[in-house]
């Protein structure tokens, strides 16, 4: 499989969760800017809407959007309980959580990338984000993980999503559980191993 991804971007996160599976991906570093690939290649050629991640598979077939992929790439290693079975309950649940963090966090936070965002809808998004963090806390203080007791595609996209409040100097120490919650789960060697793949951590 071959995962296309720009660095610290949510392409982390099926990048974590291929390792976590046990894949060993081939990384083809994208240039969102330009829209080109590492190897100079048009971008918009593998996915259409010019944004990371997509996912070519062996056949050839690509995916995109990080919650489907992530999905996937759980579905085919079921024994590592990375996502519940589909069409159970629990796999519904884990559909809105990724939804949640998609529509809430993710879109959310993003807002601080664009330097055209102006300062008084940043603010906005700031206060909005607070009362989201406020629900993720409550998840986290049932149990360590944000779905179940074990490590999920949640986390991987979680963790990806929170990584960025480093990168943008928003102080998450407000929320306790929170904070613990990205310093345990950025020690886990999968997320190690993606980091450092993508230069964002030293090895």
């Amino acid at each position: 499989m071959r995962l296309y991804y720009s660095p610290g971007a949510c392409s982390l996160s099926p990048h974590i969760v291929l390792r976590e599976a046990g894949f060993t991906p081939t990384l083809v570093r994208v240039d969102l800017r330009n829209k080109k690939t590492e190897t100079g290649a048009d971008y918009f050629v593998v996915n259409p809407n010019g944004y990371v991640p997509a996912l070519e598979l062996d056949d050839g077939s690509v995916l995109t959007e990080g919650p489907a992929i992530v999905q996937y790439l759980a579905d085919q290693v079921p024994d590592k309980q990375l996502a519940p079975a589909n069409g159970t309950l629990e796999r519904y649940r884990l559909q809105s959580l990724l939804n949640f963090i998609t529509s809430e966090l993710h879109k959310s936070l993003g807002t601080f990338f664009n330097p055209a965002a102006p300062a008084d809808w940043k603010e906005a998004v700031q206060g909005l984000l607070a009362k989201r963090f406020d629900y993720v806390e409550s998840l986290l203080t049932k149990h360590d993980f944000v779905f179940s007791t074990q490590f999920t595609v949640a986390d991987a996209y979680l963790f990806t999503i929170l990584y960025w409040t480093r990168v943008l100097h928003i102080d998450i120490t407000t929320w306790p559980h929170l904070a613990a919650y990205l310093d345990r789960i950025a020690q886990r060697p999968a997320v190690q191993q993606a980091m450092q793949a993508e230069g964002l951590i030293q090895a």
